[in-house]
């Protein structure tokens, strides 16, 4: 509901990311020179993994100043006043206390403006906090709670592994979003997707060590099986969303068929670019079985009868589906995974960093305007999402799409310019 001074008026409408404010660490380590340290193959990183440079921190950095950076920033780019400020999520997995979050360290910023009546806290599952940080603060907007402040999502982690092939996985960054009504960037509402399950396929039970445990072939499957369940879900739902609310409009989804083709651009959570491939490869085979009317009917036919879930393991077909979805990939994909080739993974913001690269992608705003991006959220243990948000034109707002543009953009700038 939106506040006036008599009280409130009505239930806010188009939530969603006002602005951003990305961190650029200024160290990275160039993968091509890692593979000559490491003795791989030569292309074994570049190539195989799809990474370039992977960012690291300094030996004064940790994950609260990396936190704290972004949200000051955010506080003096936007000009939002701290006491504007009734939420604060943080979603990492990068831990320095067992029970004080970083949360409470970011208070700092509230503090000497008399605003302690400041909501939320830590989010805590692998690669998934940041989205679960961000489902809350929406959560919160759109609840009878919400007093008609803005939320904060603050998200970042250093990702770190012990020599070995995860090491050239790793990276590090933080990115900050103020999140509410009447939004350039809104998520669509009417529509989500989610899968948990227990698994042990990456975590981190030494509390001595900021090294994870890994098993890397089931991680992958984890994650495939994962994006499978979502997609499916998400289109199920969609279609019936659609056929439900087609004459009360009360839902933003309005294509009857949910698809590939949907979509301005398919994002995922990246720990590698040659994930990302994999993955829209995957969604690929989803719609092709569905015989989506977007894919030539010769094509689809000798796909029709597979089942999915026996398909996991298939390197062929793989390698088959990543040529026949090469175009796709290069429109959908692409555009979005400049920051996650360059800074490496970064755990909880990964995904978003793909959304903001995408979102820059684009020689101007208006070829954003009214243009849908599926996003996949996937955490190890495991839990992940899909879900969908729009692009659109604000009026009488002093947050734009274009504002947006120009904040990411300064983050690109740092990226090719000031690193060492």
């Amino acid at each position: 509901k939106v506040m006036n001074g008599t009280g409130y008026l009505h239930r806010p409408s188009s939530v969603g990311i006002l602005a951003c404010e990305l961190y650029i660490p200024s160290l990275y380590v160039d993968q091509s020179a890692l593979e000559t340290y490491d003795n791989v193959s030569k292309g074994k990183y570049t190539i195989g993994l799809g990474q370039q440079r992977m960012s690291i921190c300094s030996d004064h950095e940790d994950i609260c100043s990396l936190c704290l950076t972004v949200l000051s920033r955010l506080l003096d780019e936007t000009g939002v006043h701290p006491q504007q400020i009734g939420r604060l999520d943080v979603g990492t997995e990068t831990l320095i206390d067992k029970a004080k979050s970083i949360k409470t360290v970011l208070m700092q910023l509230f503090v000497d403006h008399n605003n302690t009546a400041v909501e939320g806290a830590d989010n805590i599952n692998a690669c998934y906090g940041g989205t679960a940080a961000i489902f809350n603060a929406i959560h919160w907007i759109e609840s009878s709670f919400w007093d008609g402040r803005y939320a904060v999502v603050v998200m970042g982690d250093i990702a770190v592994y012990a020599k070995g092939n995860a090491r050239p996985t790793g990276g590090a960054g933080a990115c900050a979003l103020l999140i509410g009504p009447n939004a350039p960037v809104v998520f669509e509402s009417g529509c989500r997707a989610t899968h948990m399950a227990h698994v042990y396929d990456f975590y981190k039970p030494n509390l001595n060590s900021l090294y994870p445990v890994v098993d890397g072939h089931l991680s992958v499957q984890c994650f495939t099986s994962a994006l499978d369940t979502c997609y499916t879900q998400f289109c199920t739902k969609s279609q019936m969303n659609h056929e439900s609310h087609t004459h009360t409009h009360t839902s933003t989804l309005t294509s009857r068929e949910v698809n590939l083709s949907t979509f301005a651009a398919v994002l995922f959570h990246t720990p590698y670019v040659r994930l990302a491939q994999k993955s829209l490869a995957r969604l690929y085979l989803n719609d092709l079985i569905r015989a989506c009317p977007y894919i030539a009917n010769a094509t689809t036919e000798k796909y029709k009868n597979l089942d999915i879930r026996t398909l996991v393991n298939d390197k062929d077909l793989e390698r088959d589906l990543i040529e026949q979805s090469k175009e796709l990939f290069e429109q959908k994909t692409l555009p979005g995974l400049y920051f996650s080739q360059n800074m490496g993974n970064m755990y909880t913001p990964s995904l978003y960093y793909s959304l903001f690269a995408f979102l820059i992608s684009q020689p101007t705003e208006e070829q954003l305007y009214g243009r849908r991006i599926l996003l996949f959220s996937y955490g190890s243990g495991l839990a992940s999402s899909m879900y969908s948000v729009v692009c659109r034109k604000v009026h009488e707002c002093r947050f734009t799409l274009a504002q947006l543009q120009r904040s990411i953009q300064r983050a690109r700038n740092r990226l090719d310019n000031e690193r060492t």
